[in-house]
């Protein structure tokens, strides 16, 4: 009985703000409370774009973010953002002026690169911008498009097809001479992955030592790394995300995936890692 008199006061609460908004939000009642647009709950992902930067430090332009809604009502807003391996408690307000959804949500201030989201929902989109809360950070400013993307682990999932798979963030220089005059400079070279990471899976096979022996340092690091990837672990080191980030069905959900890992994955992560220890790469020119 309780319980319909409190979903009668919600509905009255709701239609004495007509006024103020014109278009009523969809209203869940969990114990007692108004939970409001469950519908933009989850995660929505895309790219989080440098806006803001200074131009005289080396940045990472692009990461991929996710803003995972989990709580919305009159009152406050329950939120968190995963991005380049960190995830973020976000808390704040909630106004719809009408059928979309504006927010401003910040994360707590007690890490340095903590700042503030301001985005609307419209449609199916959620935009805005995030500026930082310390203004001394090499970035200060990102903006970001993203949509609604369900996270579920499926051990089939494969790198794709598209992509060379360089590793442009850990360069060899080389000192190369020019025949003519003799002088010489000096040239980035790169390490390149093989098609062993687009055909061997770590989460569906058990990995022989005879299948990794001939493989390069690279080929092991990701092979090993897109186990993880499947987990939805958010990378921290930027020259792991640069291989993940551009991949459609990552979704990064969490900083430790430790506890989802099957008993295969976990022999195949060792077995991985006792080869790349010894692995060498090759290293050539791909430009930038």
């Amino acid at each position: 009985m309780k319980k319909i008199i409190y979903v009668l006061l919600a509905i009255a609460l709701v239609s004495c703000r007509k006024d103020k908004q014109p278009v009523t939000p969809t209203v869940t009642t969990i114990d007692n409370v108004e939970e409001l647009h469950t519908e933009w709950y989850g995660s929505w992902v895309g790219d989080f774009e440098a806006e803001e930067y200074d131009q005289n430090k080396d940045i990472v332009y692009v990461n991929k973010i996710n803003i995972s809604i989990k709580k919305i009502t009159y009152n406050d807003v329950i939120a968190q953002s995963i991005v380049a391996g960190n995830s973020r408690p976000l808390s704040g307000s909630f106004s719809s002026p009408d059928a979309d959804g504006n927010f401003v949500l910040t994360e707590p201030g007690d890490n340095k690169y903590d700042g503030t989201f301001t985005f609307k929902i419209k449609g199916d989109t959620l935009s805005g911008s995030w500026t930082s809360i310390n203004k001394n950070i090499p970035v200060t400013k990102r903006t970001f498009k993203l949509v609604k993307k369900q996270f579920a682990y499926d051990p089939e999932l494969m790198l794709p097809e598209e992509g060379d798979y360089v590793d442009r963030y850990n360069p060899k220089m080389e000192k190369t001479e020019v025949t003519e005059d003799g002088e010489t400079y000096n040239e980035a070279l790169f390490r390149q992955a093989s098609e062993s990471v687009r055909t061997i899976n770590g989460s569906t096979t058990a990995l022989k030592e005879e299948g990794l022996k001939n493989l390069k340092k690279i080929d092991l690091e990701i092979i090993r790394n897109t186990i993880f990837a499947r987990h939805g672990y958010t990378f921290k080191k930027k020259s792991v995300r640069q291989f993940f980030d551009p991949v459609e069905w990552y979704v990064p959900v969490s900083e430790d995936v430790s506890g989802d890992l099957t008993d295969l994955e976990k022999k195949n992560i060792v077995l991985l890692k006792r080869f790349e220890k010894y692995a060498e790469d090759n290293y050539d020119s791909f430009g930038r």
